[in-house]
């Protein structure tokens, strides 16, 4: 018997088909449990098509500065506190717990070398559909994912020690109204001292005014303020630690507040630009947070980073004061206003 194919029977074969997939997912039979796995061809399909879809839309979507080496510590603490629940580090087992999802998350250390720097650099940003993997919680911060991709990249040959180098830092310190063990993490990443650890992306805060370090954690536990890594950071204190952290920061040897010459160009503006002088609110006795002795390349950093991508026009840019004004100032002048700020500082030399 010959049966001959139409239109209205292809249609009416597809609405059939259609109709007992709807009515298989309404009976409740369709098996979602994790611990029920995938079928070994439904596992290979769904990783083919995923590595398909990152391929192509890294291509697609990826800059082509997607890695820096400069900043691994704030990279490796993020990994610790965010990421080694699931993947695990160097010396350090995932949790059995993550490990019973479906997919479970790769160990990093077999598999980064699998992927190139700007799938990595996709994957980090936007994280991956059906899976535990999350996107970059900031997306404004990809300063912070060519941070991770370097940290990444180093895994395969990275030692115990080494990442325990990168994630540790003994601080023993007492401090009233913050847990045990909570200023230890803190200085992970800022330093028992409170000066980075001589990172360049990691501020300053010893000696900063407390006011503002509090404000600071709050926008962050909120996300008023954008920042994966201190997003994750203060998002699980209480506000009793927040204060008390600024208060033993603050206290440390560190910034201070320096007057600078009205004739240099954080205290002449620009006038033709619509450019205040910083000293309008950073100057001894204004409200804005200390930048004298500041490291200058994370200052720069900020301001490059409130401009924003320059294929982005101004009227889909950020209103926010700080990112309006940073956007007047010249490129060529970024890096001469932050060395003037550091050169006026006495704080010394980051450790």
């Amino acid at each position: 018997m010959t049966i001959r194919l139409t239109w209205k029977r292809v249609m009416s074969a597809g609405l059939l088909l259609a109709g007992a997939g709807l009515l298989f997912a309404w009976s409740g039979l369709m098996q979602v449990s994790a611990s029920s796995g995938h079928w070994r061809v439904t596992d290979w399909f769904l990783h083919w098509a995923m590595r398909n879809s990152v391929r192509t839309y890294a291509a697609v979507q990826a800059p082509r500065d997607v890695t820096t080496d400069a900043g691994l510590v704030s990279a490796a603490g993020h990994f610790r506190q965010a990421c080694q629940v699931c993947h695990g580090a160097p010396g350090v087992r995932p949790s059995p717990v993550m490990q019973a999802a479906t997919p479970s998350a790769p160990d990093l250390a077999r598999t980064a070398d699998e992927w190139s720097d700007r799938e990595l650099f996709w994957i980090i940003r936007h994280g991956v559909k059906f899976t535990a993997m999350p996107a970059w919680p900031a997306a404004d911060r990809n300063d912070e994912v060519r941070r991770m991709v370097a940290f990444v990249r180093l895994l395969p040959r990275m030692t115990a020690a080494q990442y325990r180098t990168l994630t540790q830092v003994d601080e023993e310190t007492a401090v009233a109204d913050v847990r045990p063990g909570l200023l230890s993490t803190c200085a992970t990443c800022h330093g028992a001292d409170g000066r980075g650890r001589g990172q360049p992306d990691i501020p300053v805060i010893a000696g900063q005014k407390p006011g503002y370090l509090l404000a600071a954690l709050r926008d962050y536990a909120d996300g008023s303020r954008s920042g994966a890594v201190m997003q994750a950071a203060a998002a699980a204190l209480t506000i009793r630690e927040m204060k008390a952290l600024a208060d033993h920061y603050a206290a440390l040897p560190g910034l201070s507040e320096k007057a600078l010459s009205d004739r240099s160009l954080p205290g002449t503006g620009i006038a033709s630009r619509q450019l205040p002088a910083c000293l309008s609110c950073h100057a001894p006795g204004k409200a804005a947070p200390i930048l004298t002795g500041q490291k200058p390349e994370y200052v720069a950093a900020r301001l490059r980073q409130w401009q924003g991508e320059p294929t982005i026009i101004d009227a889909r840019k950020s209103s926010a004061t700080m990112a309006v004004i940073a956007r007047r100032i010249p490129a060529e002048e970024i890096d001469g206003l932050s060395a003037t700020f550091r050169a006026a500082g006495d704080a010394p030399t980051a450790r």
